[in-house]
């Protein structure tokens, strides 16, 4: 992802790159859900870098960079403009379906079949409220364990297992009335 930019893209620090870099793809996926927009996505990243690098010689070797990492992602949301005023009317910015048959060896029958059922979970996430959409992101689209998931949105672990569960019972049950409605 080339949006990183000015002093994080010229790090001196070969820790905080090794660490860093391979979770650009995720946080960018959890700013793009939180935030529901790609380039404020991108500028939540950015920022992300920018106060992990500058604080990064707070960062305790040994401990849960990751965590540590998504936690300042996470705050950094809800300072901002979208994460005061919790914009949830929309998601992930929607990609071109023609582009993504015209660049897939799958049919087109297919490849829309995918994308309904994504769509689907993508909406049924949606309508979580922001507490539940966050555990869910982490825990399960994420896969971080309960105790990174407490970690990064600074809750008790009891409480992300109890928000886990309910999250995953009001998406299924969202799951079933969108599909009841089809047939």
């Amino acid at each position: 992802m080339s949006f990183i930019r000015g002093d994080v893209a010229r790090n001196p620090n070969p820790e905080f790159e090794r660490l860093a870099l391979p979770l650009l793809g995720p946080l960018y996926s959890f700013a793009r859900w939180l935030s529901g927009n790609s380039d404020e996505a991108k500028d939540l990243v950015q920022e992300t870098f920018a106060k992990a690098l500058k604080g990064f010689s707070g960062f305790t070797p040994g401990t849960n960079f990751r965590a540590w990492i998504f936690r300042i992602l996470h705050n950094t949301f809800l300072t901002s403009r979208s994460g005061q005023e919790r914009l949830q009317q929309t998601g992930p910015d929607d990609d071109n379906p023609i582009e993504e048959v015209a660049s897939s060896h799958d049919s087109p029958e297919l490849v829309l079949i995918r994308r309904a059922d994504r769509d689907l979970v993508q909406a049924a996430i949606q309508s979580l409220p922001v507490a539940f959409q966050e555990v869910i992101l982490l825990g399960d689209i994420e896969e971080m364990r309960y105790r990174e998931v407490a970690e990064t949105l600074n809750i008790p672990i009891g409480t992300v297992m109890s928000r886990l569960a309910r999250a995953r019972q009001q998406v299924r049950r969202h799951i079933l009335e969108a599909l009841r409605k089809k047939l």
